[in-house]
């Protein structure tokens, strides 16, 4: 179990304390600290069966001021998120081959 994680983001927190109460330690990955390669994003985007801008906070500075309004392919959208790790939605949690974007918190428990 491993969950991609942003200690300053209190949902990422809620969803990482929700594990907890479970029983569940995840491998953490602060992905704002060890950047996710363009691979690793595609497996996760494969595992959430979203399509890359699915998972792009567009309420992010860097979104409103570089990528708002702006038709992308994926592997561009992939790009952005590879330079701009905030704009990745967060938390992850990643379980038996499926992944889920805990927003609210109580969705990593779906993956139970």
């Amino acid at each position: 179990m491993e969950l991609y994680h942003n200690p300053r983001c209190s949902t990422s927190r809620a969803s990482l304390a929700l594990l907890k109460e479970k029983g569940i330690v995840p491998e953490i990955h602060e992905y704002l600290k060890a950047v996710p390669t363009a691979a690793e994003l595609r497996t996760l985007i494969a595992m959430l069966g979203i399509p890359p801008h699915d998972l792009i906070r567009q309420n992010e500075d860097i979104y409103k001021e570089k990528y708002k309004g702006k038709k992308l392919s994926d592997d561009k959208w992939i790009e952005a998120m590879v330079k701009h790790p905030i704009l990745i939605q967060r938390p992850i949690f990643i379980h038996n081959g499926k992944a889920v974007i805990g927003r609210p918190p109580e969705r990593v428990l779906e993956l139970l």
